[in-house]
């Protein structure tokens, strides 16, 4: 493959999603039938892309394999097996996310391992590791974004409880003052995710009550009782008071290492992770969780989050920091007289369009191909160099050509 395609991706249709936000974007009838959460850009096996090769519809999967190098280029194949290191989402959620978190390198390997061995089939909903690698991951909002990421510091944390009182959680409470560090932290969460559903139902229910009347005057409660509302007697429910509670603002970004306890919970926004689907939950879910095997991955850090702006650079694209070996996210905007035009020294891509309208020439042979709001396409390392002439907003992920693993 030495010239750039058309994608056609697949929909997640996850019941937290939107009926409206994916159909829009792609132009298509609203509402949805069902509600249709994630975007998949990529050559993940689950649900890869099709993408146009001399005018037949392909598995970008099958197209990667037959010539990786071409569509690679030849150091990220060798770096990365001859596999697309990242998976591109547009992430649209109506309801709450799970609290999640995800392995490491390791961790993915060994419990993909382990669960093959069992003889778990990929597909089984008990299954925690669909794949051996990791999932650093960056959220970018495209409207205002609600998330929690990470733990709060224990001083926070223990402040927002003080103002509750709630008598289920004192004795637990008192052993997390007594060991404001991350051993008792560890000891509080695993506490929590310890009691039998009877006990968390009654701390939530004592929680609740508290909380209600002024849930309009402070965020953290009010997401309390969102997700009491959602999952009745869920210990997730307390997440706004452990983790960090963050509004984005559109344009604005957060990135999750391995490890770190999230959860998005309303929102649309351009995701773009390592190439895995590995995600081991503790609340808020009605899918498996296993406990054991989340506080075997969790980082017990706490502190606040670091919002990430891009970096502008004189070429008009807008680079989001992060060092993910795997991926960098950026965005493109042109305006008519003021074109796009790529560096050389560039990885294989996936550009989406969000909107507007331009053209994006490929500058080796002069081909044109047409793009507007909801269009994504693949440039292969195989173009040397391209232009983008318009007047439209674009999502771009690559593999950073300047790093290594």
């Amino acid at each position: 493959m030495r010239k750039i395609g058309l994608l056609r991706n697949a929909i997640q249709e996850y019941a937290w999603g939107s009926t409206t936000s994916i159909p829009e974007l792609l132009g298509k009838p609203v509402p949805a039938i069902r509600p249709q959460a994630e975007l998949w850009m990529g050559a993940h096996p689950k649900a890869p892309s099709q993408v146009l090769c001399d005018g037949v519809w392909r598995s970008l999967l099958e197209v990667i394999y037959n010539q990786p190098e071409e569509v690679l280029g030849r150091e990220i194949a060798a770096r990365f097996s001859n596999k697309l290191p990242f998976l591109f989402k547009v992430l649209a959620a109506a309801k709450p996310l799970s609290i999640q978190a995800h392995p490491n390198e390791e961790q993915a390997r060994q419990g993909f391992v382990r669960e093959n061995e069992l003889g778990i089939p990929l597909d089984d909903p008990q299954r925690s590791y669909r794949d051996g690698n990791h999932k650093p991951e960056i959220i970018c909002a495209l409207t205002p974004f609600w998330a929690l990421n990470g733990f709060r510091r224990i001083e926070e944390m223990l402040a927002l409880f003080d103002k509750i009182q709630t008598p289920s959680l004192a004795e637990p409470l008192d052993l997390l003052r007594s060991s404001p560090n991350r051993e008792g932290l560890r000891t509080f969460f695993r506490t929590l995710m310890a009691m039998s559903r009877r006990q968390q139902e009654q701390i939530v229910k004592e929680t609740v009550a508290v909380v209600e009347r002024p849930a309009s005057s402070n965020p953290v409660w009010m997401w309390m009782m969102t997700l009491h509302y959602q999952y009745p007697g869920d210990i997730g429910v307390l997440s706004p008071i452990l983790l960090n509670l963050v509004r984005l603002a559109p344009g604005q970004a957060l990135f999750l290492s391995a490890g770190r306890l999230h959860a998005y919970l309303e929102g649309v926004g351009i995701e773009l992770m390592a190439n895995s689907d590995n995600v081991l939950r503790g609340g808020l879910t009605l899918k498996h969780t296993d406990v054991d095997e989340l506080l075997a991955i969790l980082k017990f850090t706490d502190g606040e989050v670091t919002i990430l702006e891009p970096d502008k650079l004189s070429t008009g694209e807008a680079v989001y920091p992060t060092k993910a070996a795997e991926f960098v996210l950026s965005v493109v905007t042109v305006d008519k007289g003021d074109p796009f035009v790529s560096t050389c020294e560039r990885s294989v891509e996936i550009i989406i369009c969000l909107e507007g309208e331009a053209a994006i020439t490929d500058l080796s042979d002069g081909t044109t191909t047409l793009v507007s709001g909801g269009t994504s396409i693949i440039v292969p390392a195989a173009v040397r160099q391209y232009q983008i002439n318009g007047n439209a907003t674009f999502y771009k992920a690559a593999v950073p050509v300047d790093k290594r693993q």
